[in-house]
């Protein structure tokens, strides 16, 4: 009985070690797998325009500048969101870089000039949604 019961013990161990492996694996994996972010951004009312000045004449190339990739911009055709909304997505090695990638922006000096003077006059963004997304295995993207 002392034997099965340390049998069962040990099988028990193996499994949890296995899992907790199989879970760091995983995770390290998902650090590593090419990610999409996408972004929806809300205008604050009447600032859709300063918006798509910021991205058309500043935010494109501050992004390329730090390897963030753009796929593509899209204006929403829903009456009550076309006239508030910008859509894109990014294109990201993986999540780190994503995130070591927002962090050089956020930091940048000419962002940071850039931003505080398109919100001269308030707030040009009410909000903004972000959603990272990975290709399933039949997308084009992959």
């Amino acid at each position: 009985m002392k034997l099965l019961a340390r049998t069962t013990q040990m099988v028990l161990i193996a499994l949890c070690v296995g899992l907790s492996g199989t879970l760091l694996i995983s995770n390290s994996a998902q650090d590593t797998q090419k990610v999409f972010e996408l972004r929806i951004y809300t205008a604050t009312p009447g600032n859709l325009e300063k918006l798509h000045t910021r991205f058309r004449d500043h935010t494109l190339r501050i992004f390329e500048k730090h390897g963030m990739r753009v796929m593509g911009f899209w204006s929403p055709t829903a009456e009550q969101d076309r006239d508030s909304q910008l859509i894109y997505v990014l294109e990201h090695p993986s999540r780190a870089a994503a995130d070591a990638a927002w962090n050089a922006f956020g930091a940048d000096p000419e962002w940071r000039s850039v931003s505080e003077a398109s919100n001269a006059d308030g707030p040009i963004l009410d909000s903004v949604e972000r959603h990272y997304m990975v290709a399933t295995d039949y997308s084009p993207l992959q």
